[in-house]
């Protein structure tokens, strides 16, 4: 684990290839299995209804949705309107490992990045509980990955994430700006067609 400071900020930490090809593989065929019970959808922003770059779904508990209505957490699917799929034992794994006392992930964000997506500085903010990190699981082509502080206006620092990287935002750095400035195609053989998929893990309400 490799300790990251941004703008003085303590709490980033970055693992790279924390999941090997064989560890890569197994949750691709689980993330594959979720997303056939719980279909990727293209989200909108909120009051311009501006779709995202990006196609999403959920599983844990709870899931992460943005609608003309707003961002907010919800235990169904907005198109199949059932529940979402169960966490990946990997997954709640990971978040023992890297999450320190933070009780167990409720929402896990399917994120995929097909060739031009991408992501604009944001926060994470939509939960309840910000004593808990944010994980992050990176699948596929290679990104990269810009943070900053706290402050939109702030510095950045970019790196590249590949696939089976972890980053892990939380105590100061839990707040930090971040997003995804580009997926680099054909830097991956995981995902037959290419692209990119990021797995975000959250705990949203208080223990």
């Amino acid at each position: 684990m490799q300790d990251i400071s941004i703008n003085g900020l303590s709490g980033l930490s970055y693992l790279p290839g924390y999941f090997d090809r064989a560890g890569q593989e197994d949750l691709l065929d689980q993330i594959r299995a979720i997303v056939a019970e719980a279909p990727l959808y293209q989200p909108v922003m909120p009051k311009t209804g501006k779709p995202f770059s990006v196609r999403m779904s959920n599983c844990g508990a709870l899931g992460w949705v943005s609608d003309i209505q707003g961002y907010r957490y919800q235990p169904v699917h907005p198109g199949t309107g059932q529940p979402w799929p169960a966490m990946p034992d990997a997954l709640t794994h990971l978040w023992g490992e890297v999450a320190g006392k933070a009780p167990p992930p409720e929402a896990c964000l399917i994120n995929f990045y097909d060739q031009g997506a991408r992501m604009g500085l944001h926060q994470d903010r939509d939960e309840q509980m910000f004593e808990a990190p944010v994980v992050s699981v990176s699948l596929g082509d290679t990104a990269t990955f810009r943070v900053g502080g706290l402050s939109r206006k702030d510095p950045t620092k970019s790196f590249r994430l590949q696939s089976g990287d972890v980053v892990v935002l939380g105590g100061e750095a839990r707040l930090a700006f971040h997003g995804i400035d580009r997926v680099l195609a054909g830097t991956s053989t995981l995902l037959k067609n290419g692209g990119r998929i990021n797995l975000t893990l959250r705990r949203v309400n208080p223990a």
